[in-house]
């Protein structure tokens, strides 16, 4: 199975330190950058620019934002887990949200992990090596 990834994130900048540091940790999977909440629904469902998308050929893992234009992160992870093919895929929230409130309800609607981005590179750099390790090495997807 091909191993990728799903990053959704608005911001230029955290995106790009995101994507250096995966290719920092020897993360050489194919990463597809949703820039909105609704660019992520498109790819995930197969509509809009990503109609005619292979939707059975799912992401290993989505690394999703939550404070995103058109479509917010939180409602993005509730329609992937409202839909029978995709309800089990793996998510992780990447966010600098540190709201009690955020984190709650990611798990609620069935977040498989939060993670606060850190400000350091580093430390940012660090978090990443620690996600690819279990989303990528160890957990077995649905």
């Amino acid at each position: 199975m091909r191993k990728r990834i799903l990053l959704v994130e608005d911001n230029p900048h955290d995106e790009k330190l995101t994507l250096m540091s995966l290719k920092d940790n020897g993360i050489a999977n194919e990463i597809t950058v949703a820039r909105d909440g609704q660019e992520a629904l498109d790819y995930m469902f197969g509509s809009g620019p990503y109609a005619g998308r292979d939707v059975a050929d799912m992401p290993t893992v989505i690394l999703l934002d939550l404070h995103l234009p058109k479509v917010e992160g939180l409602e993005v992870l509730r329609q992937v887990r409202a839909d029978g093919r995709t309800r089990r895929q793996p998510v992780v929230i990447l966010t600098s949200s540190d709201e009690d409130k955020d984190r709650l309800a990611s798990y609620d609607l069935g977040a498989n992990s939060y993670v606060r981005k850190p400000v350091e590179f580093e430390e940012f750099s660090r978090s990443i090596r620690e996600l690819k390790l279990y989303w990528l090495v160890i957990n077995e997807p649905p």
